[in-house]
């Protein structure tokens, strides 16, 4: 708790190390969001320069930033921190239990950003290294980029943290570059300030063609598209250094675009062709143009970087909270929260690349950015709003509040939408994929779950008790752990006394029951026994938060040395010889794997998802693993786990 607390303070290097950890994506669409409102994606025909044109996407930048980033993330949903926590699997966890259905939203909004992790590093490295194009015009820039995004990907499994200390002052250069350059190329214009007027944003989208309007709509989009950042990363950073830090970025952001519209407003009447002439590289001094272009491309890997630690947390979550598959994670460090997944970590290099080389150009990928992360914060506007109910806002403000940024949300989407056919449609399919795994994880459990039979353990503990004395059977363990899913203590699997009575005896000095619990607070690191039966069947439910790695190996070790200490078990090894000598007696795990052996009472679509769950078994880490149990003390039992009703079995003996 004192962790939270000492981020939730403000302080300079709390600012310094915001700027450095969740603005990348926000503050490097500098970079592409005017290209994009002029006019340069595939199909789209390049827009003749107007003061309408550019003061209006000003207006409509600044109004898109003061709206969607500034009132409803940073003022509204940072405040619904988990314990210190943010992101959309946190948001769900607190209000996961009030309707069932939330579970649908906090995927899709999962998937969403998972998807947009694969295109945002390909379209900010991109259009860094574009600008030398301003030295070289005929330059192929596809390779170099491949190398920054394969170099980048390579590095992620031996950590960040040592590169990650440099974020902080390296995009404090970056935000107070794009200041002092934006106020330079106001100076020439100093009457753009009156874009800020939202008259101005009305105006452009009213007098242009509903087609254009919406696609100036997704172009302008954009420019907020890191806003779910600010919250995900809520936990590094603390609400109030995000705060302030935030009013800084936008201050320098504003400043650009102005510096960009007024550079813009040189060529009325004109078609400029933003891939050459791009506004952000050419309201650069030409002396300064290199060192600009330089600091560009580190500002795009740190973007890219804080995208990819974010996609590892996410999957981290999902896995904890049994929505996705059990992946391997390293923890390539010491530093709090830092974590690598190394199969996301290959798939997302493999996506990133592919998106390189299917667009090849910054412009292109404009297409097919935007769309998806849309549908996340339409689904984090859904989350919030439960979670203002939990806290008891008044009903007429939720409501007021759904009802502005559904349809600002909204009419985002339909104007992405428009960029379906020239590319959105990779970062949908690729999220459409997403939740395809999500959700039949999810639902496969929910299926096998409903056909675990649970029995009371308190009717087997006598023949319990008298297996352990038995010496006529053979010992298989000293001490015998079994991971169990009964959420209650008095309740055990009938698969678990079925492998201990039937499947081969196992007489041993002690059963334990251990039972992993995640809970709906991040870290919390707590732990239950339960003496069912004193010095024979003990049951240990460990709680733990849903960002805590599950290594119960060595969590159920140090609960039994603390029970020793205490007195409160025996563990000494019950053979003559070594019982003498104090010597600790075995331990041994059995994990029980429930096969699937029918499932011919399923209806179509739960055979679907069975289909698709056994797929994915075979690629995911096996129970004892995902555990972090010592291979060589487990052992794996494999019961039928029979997927329909019993039906009555009719046959005829035909001899006597």
């Amino acid at each position: 708790m004192g962790h939270h607390k000492d981020l939730n303070r403000l302080t300079a290097a709390g600012v310094l190390i915001s700027l450095g950890i969740i603005y990348g994506d926000i503050g490097t669409s500098p970079l592409y969001v005017f290209k994009a409102i002029i006019g340069t994606g595939p199909g789209i025909e390049t827009r003749t320069i107007s003061e309408t044109l550019v003061l209006g996407g000003v207006s409509l930048i600044f109004w898109t930033l003061t709206f969607q980033t500034t009132l409803k993330y940073v003022i509204i949903t940072l405040r619904a921190d988990n314990k210190g926590e943010g992101g959309i699997f946190s948001l769900f966890s607190l209000v996961r239990r009030r309707a069932k259905w939330l579970i649908v939203p906090a995927v899709i909004g999962g998937c969403a950003l998972l998807a947009d992790g694969i295109i945002t590093p390909p379209i900010t490295i991109s259009s860094a290294i574009e600008g030398l194009k301003s030295y070289y015009p005929e330059l192929h820039t596809v390779r170099i980029v491949i190398i920054i995004i394969a170099a980048l990907f390579f590095i992620q499994q031996f950590g960040t943290s040592l590169v990650g200390k440099a974020f902080g002052p390296i995009m404090f250069l970056w935000f107070g570059m794009m200041g002092v350059l934006g106020i330079i190329n106001i100076a020439d214009a100093p009457y753009v300030f009156k874009a800020l007027n939202p008259y101005y944003a009305v105006h452009l989208l009213t007098s242009s063609s509903s087609h254009v309007a919406f696609i100036i709509l997704g172009a302008v989009f954009l420019c907020t598209t890191g806003a779910e950042a600010l919250y995900s990363d809520l936990g590094h950073c603390g609400r109030d250094n995000i705060r302030v830090s935030w009013g800084f970025v936008k201050t320098c952001l504003i400043l650009n675009y102005l510096g960009q519209a007024a550079w813009l407003l040189k060529f009325q009447g004109q078609r400029v062709d933003m891939n050459l002439h791009n506004p952000f590289f050419a309201i650069m001094p030409t002396w300064f143009l290199i060192y600009g272009i330089s600091i560009a491309t580190i500002a795009a890997i740190i973007a890219s970087q804080a995208l990819i630690s974010g996609s590892f947390t996410l999957i981290a979550e999902a896995v904890r909270l049994n929505l996705w598959p059990k992946v391997k994670i390293n923890y390539p460090s010491e530093q709090k929260g830092q974590l690598y997944v190394p199969s996301v970590n290959w798939l997302l290099c493999a996506g990133c690349i592919g998106v390189v080389l299917l667009f090849q150009e910054s412009s292109k990928m404009e297409a097919a950015y935007g769309l998806s992360i849309t549908i996340a914060m339409l689904m984090t506007t859904i989350l919030v709003s439960r979670f203002l109910k939990r806290k008891k806002v008044p009903s007429y403000i939720i409501n007021a509040f759904l009802v502005v940024y559904i349809l600002i949300e909204g009419t985002f989407l339909s104007g992405n939408m428009v960029k379906f056919v020239s590319g959105g449609w990779f970062t949908l399919s690729v999220g459409l994929l997403l939740f395809g795994v999500m959700w039949s994880w999810h639902v496969a459990r929910k299926i096998r779950n409903r056909y675990i039979k649970f029995i009371e353990i308190e009717d087997y503990f006598t023949i319990l008790k008298e297996l352990s004395d038995d010496t006529s059977v053979a010992k298989y363990a000293s001490q015998l752990v079994y991971l169990t899913s009964a959420n209650f203590n008095s309740e055990i699997e009938s698969k678990i006394i079925y492998s201990i009575l039937q499947k081969q005896p196992k007489r041993a000095d002690i059963y334990w029951l251990v039972h992993v619990d995640v809970m709906d607070e991040p870290y919390t690191r707590e732990y239950e026994v339960d003496f069912l039966v004193p010095n024979k069947v003990i049951r240990i439910d460990f709680k733990l938060g849903f960002r805590v790695e599950q290594q119960i190996n060595q969590l159920f070790r140090k609960v039994v040395e603390e029970l020793v200490k205490k007195g409160e078990v025996d563990i000494t090894s019950k053979y003559e010889s070594l019982n003498k000598h104090k010597i600790v007696g075995d331990f041994r795990f059995v994990v029980i794997e429930k096969v699937i052996s029918r499932s011919g009472f399923l209806s179509f679509y739960e055979k679907v998802v069975m289909a698709i769950y056994g797929q994915l078994r075979k690629i995911s880490l096996s129970e004892e693993r995902n555990f972090g149990l010592d291979l060589s003390f487990v052992t794996v039992e494999k019961v039928p786990l029979v997927l329909s009703d019993q039906q009555p079995v009719e046959i005829h003996r035909v001899n006597n």
